[in-house]
């Protein structure tokens, strides 16, 4: 029962507070046009949350993931706009340096022990200050067309459409030949009926995903890629020795060492992986911007760290979904943008989003305990 109300509490927490926002703005919120700017406001925070949830579930944080993302997106804008250099190329040297800071933290805290706050806590002033020395204290714009198609463009509604039944068609394929070999090794499964209605729910809401797209311009490429990350990971997660070791290490790290688990290993390749995706992040939110700024990114682990929890992953470790994590982040985007529609002020934005963060940790701990 309590693993039920845990799984779905996120869900029906979106809904409530789509209903809430959809009454008090008259209907505004929930326009495609709106509903699509926020899948697009989304993505800069849901792709970082995807590899924090690894983080967290490690019993490690990472708090330098706002600096970071700015310092990436400044280097490929002054790479671009500075010094000329073509889009792709100057995209790659900023993927490369998000790959290093990862390698640099990984380094601290996997062989020299450091906390991962600390670590991450000095990243978080050091990169900030790069940032600074990068720009010179001024935006840095305008970029390219190839840049900002990342994050401004769309995937026309025709090819979107396409897109959408392939990744229906192949969940079905994949969901049910994983149900057959189930039953043939004697694997519990869930009674026919009842899957039916859950796959039929996710389609159908899949589906509305998509029109709200299609109705406003097509699926944004951003948006597309958010998706594809979530998938991707949510696979390590689940179905890679990789990813099983990371929760084991979470859950226990003393008998995941016991059983041969190599946790500095681990956790030097986790921190790796997570710099390139926070230089994805990055890479998106300059894009978005069509512009480096000096402020990119602030408060955005916040944003993170909350949307990881709220999504069920609890920072006592072992514990997390990829794809919770992103309705997570989809939650803290409603509340931005549904607060802003109703122009409430930017103190009160804060107070609620801190509540809702305090609370969230309060139902973790508490569940955790009435299930011990």
């Amino acid at each position: 029962m309590l693993q039920h109300f845990r799984k779905y509490t996120m869900l029906i927490a979106l809904v409530a507070i789509w209903l809430i926002f959809t009454v008090l703005t008259e209907g505004v919120f929930v326009s495609p046009r709106n509903l699509s700017n926020l899948f697009v406001q989304t993505v800069a925070v849901a792709i970082i949350t995807i590899g924090m949830t690894l983080i967290i579930v490690t019993r490690n944080i990472d708090l330098s993931v706002g600096s970071v993302a700015a310092f990436v997106g400044a280097i490929a804008a002054f790479l671009q706009v500075k010094t000329g250099w073509p889009t792709p190329l100057a995209m790659t040297a900023a993927m490369a340096a998000g790959l290093l800071v990862g390698v640099w933290h990984g380094f601290w805290v996997a062989y020299r022990m450091v906390p991962s706050f600390i670590v991450t806590l000095a990243s978080m002033m050091i990169f900030r200050g790069a940032v600074l020395g990068i720009t010179g204290g001024a935006t840095i714009a305008p970029l390219s067309d190839a840049f900002r198609s990342i994050g401004q463009s769309y995937v026309p509604p025709h090819l979107s459409v396409i897109i959408g039944v392939f990744a229906a068609a192949w969940y079905l394929f994949a969901h049910y030949y994983k149900r057959m070999l189930r039953a043939q090794y004697g694997f519990k499964v869930t009674p026919l009926l009842i899957d039916i209605a859950k796959t039929a729910l996710m389609i159908l809401v899949a589906a509305g995903f998509l029109a709200i797209m299609v109705h406003n311009r097509g699926i944004p490429y951003a948006v597309l890629l958010m998706v594809i990350l979530a998938v991707v990971f949510n696979f390590i997660a689940r179905q890679t020795v990789f990813g099983r070791q990371l929760y084991a290490i979470g859950g226990n790290p003393d008998a995941a060492s016991l059983s041969g688990v190599n946790i500095k290993k681990q956790i030097m390749m986790l921190f790796a992986v997570f710099g390139g995706i926070t230089a994805m992040s990055g890479l998106v939110l300059a894009s978005r911007l069509n512009a480096a700024t000096t402020s990119a990114g602030q408060g955005m682990e916040l944003d993170v760290i909350a949307a990881a929890v709220i999504g069920g992953t609890s920072l006592m470790g072992g514990e997390g979904t990829i794809f919770g994590s992103v309705v997570g982040a989809l939650i803290m985007a409603s509340l931005d943008n549904g607060m802003s529609l109703m122009d409430t002020n930017i103190t009160y934005q804060y107070i609620i989003k801190g509540m809702i963060l305090l609370l969230a940790v309060w139902v973790d701990i508490a569940t955790r305990q009435k299930q011990g």
